[in-house]
């Protein structure tokens, strides 16, 4: 029998990274700094964690200046809204197993 674990995102197993994701799903986009304050996190976790999400294509950055000050924007990719959708069918299969 497969291991119902098997079916997560590895990539989405640690909290900020799912936090991210479910952010950026819920919403269009959003900034760099609004995420920081929203996840309660430092700007080094933030950004490692952001990279590895873009390394997986999961996000895109938008670059832009906003007033003259350098604004980063983040983006759910059609890939990333896809992997959530089956972390989270995982995550739900493996409860339904549980109540069994």
């Amino acid at each position: 029998m497969k291991n119902p674990f098997d079916n997560l995102d590895k990539v989405m197993e640690h909290r900020v990274r799912l936090q991210i994701v479910s952010v950026l799903v819920a919403n269009e986009s959003y900034d760099f700094n609004a995420l920081k304050e929203l996840l309660d996190v430092t700007d080094g976790n933030l950004a490692t964690h952001l990279k590895a999400l873009e390394r997986e294509k999961y996000i895109s950055v938008i670059k832009s200046f906003v007033e003259r000050k350098p604004n980063t924007r983040y983006k759910i990719s059609e890939r990333g809204r896809s992997a959530f959708k089956k972390h989270l069918d995982a995550l739900e299969e493996l409860i339904k197993q549980q109540k069994k």
